[in-house]
C-alpha cells in the first residue's frame, strides 16, 4: 500500500495521458544557477514535453527591484501567460529538470496569482526522459488566451516584513538554503551577500523534500518540518537564496493543508546585501 502523496503532484503516467487535451496546459519551468552547468533554455530547445511552453524565470518578473527574478506585477504574468494560451482556468501542468527545483516557484507562482488547478510533475524532465516518454522540439504556437488574475499579496513577505518578523518572532522561519549556507561554513554563489541565516531561522534544505526526483509522501514531508523544530499549527514563512526553492517548502506545507504561510521573495539575496540585517550562523 503506497503512503498518501501531494495532491498537487501528478505523475508522469497521468500527464502522457492527457497529452493535447483541451484547457490542459504543461509549463517548462526549469531554471539552474551557474553551479548546477545546465541551461533551461537549451534543454527546453533540444526537447521538451510535447505542447510545453518555456517560462522564463528570468525574463517573466520584476526587473526594477535589483533582484533576481522578483515576482512580476499581476498584469505583467497575466500578459506572459496569455501569450502562451494559459487561461486561469485551465489545468496547468508544471515541470523542471530534476522535479523539485524551479518548478514549485512556478507552482506558486500561478497560484498566487489566481489559478486553481496547478501541479507539479514528479520526476521531472529527467524521470520522463529515463522513461522514455514522448519529446518535442517544435515551438508551440498557441492561441492567445486572457488569463484574469485574483493576485494573492498577503501570500508574499515583503522585506519590511521580514524585518519586523525577524525581530519580533511572530512567524516561523524555514529556510531552504543548504545547511552549509545557512550555518555559514559554505560561502554565498552570489557575490557582496553576508553569511548565515535570519535569527530564529530553521534549517529545511530544498533537497529534503524529494527523493531521486519524487516528491516525499506526505508522512515524510511531516517528518522533515518535525525534525526540523517547525510546528505546523503556527505560521510560517519561507525563503531561500532568490526566492526560487523556497515554493519547495512552501509546496510540501501545502500538501499537508498548512495554508498559513507566505514567501519572502527577496529571500537572501536582498536580506544578505545589507550591512544592518541581523544574521546569526551556525547551524542552530
Amino acid at each position: 500500500m503506497s503512503e498518501q502523496k501531494s495532491r498537487f503532484v501528478v505523475s508522469a503516467d497521468w500527464v502522457e495521458k492527457q497529452l493535447g487535451a483541451l484547457e490542459f496546459k504543461i509549463v517548462d519551468a526549469s531554471w539552474y544557477l551557474p553551479a548546477h552547468n545546465r541551461n533551461g533554455a537549451a534543454e527546453y530547445a533540444a526537447g521538451h514535453i510535447p505542447g510545453a511552453v518555456f517560462f522564463d524565470l528570468d525574463v517573466i518578473a520584476d526587473h526594477s527591484t535589483g533582484l533576481p527574478h522578483t515576482l512580476p506585477a499581476p498584469e505583467v504574468f497575466a500578459d506572459a501567460v496569455g501569450k502562451f494560451g494559459i487561461s486561469a482556468t485551465d489545468t496547468i501542468i508544471v515541470y523542471d529538470g530534476p522535479g523539485f527545483l524551479s518548478a514549485p516557484r512556478v507552482w506558486w507562482t500561478f497560484r498566487i496569482m489566481g489559478a486553481q488547478n496547478v501541479f507539479v510533475i514528479d520526476g521531472g524532465l529527467d524521470g520522463w526522459k529515463a522513461e522514455g516518454r514522448p519529446l518535442e522540439t517544435d515551438l508551440p504556437e498557441p492561441a492567445p488566451a486572457r488569463f484574469v488574475t485574483h493576485f494573492h499579496p498577503e501570500r508574499v513577505t515583503s522585506f519590511a516584513e521580514m524585518k519586523y518578523i525577524v525581530a519580533n518572532g511572530s512567524k516561523q522561519i524555514g529556510d531552504a538554503r543548504s545547511a552549509g549556507r545557512f550555518a555559514a561554513e559554505e560561502p554565498e554563489p552570489r557575490a557582496g551577500l553576508r553569511s548565515g541565516h535570519m535569527p530564529g531561522a530553521k534549517s529545511l534544505p530544498s533537497g529534503t523534500f524529494a527523493s531521486d526526483g519524487k516528491f516525499k509522501d506526505l508522512r515524510e514531508l511531516r517528518g522533515v518540518f518535525e525534525a526540523a523544530g517547525i510546528d505546523l499549527s503556527k505560521p510560517v514563512v519561507t525563503s531561500c537564496g532568490s526566492g526560487i526553492t523556497a515554493a519547495i517548502i512552501t509546496l510540501a506545507l501545502e500538501s499537508l493543508g498548512h495554508t498559513d504561510n507566505t514567501l519572502y521573495d527577496g529571500s537572501w539575496t536582498e536580506w544578505g546585501s545589507h550591512a544592518d540585517t541581523a544574521i546569526e550562523t551556525g547551524r542552530g
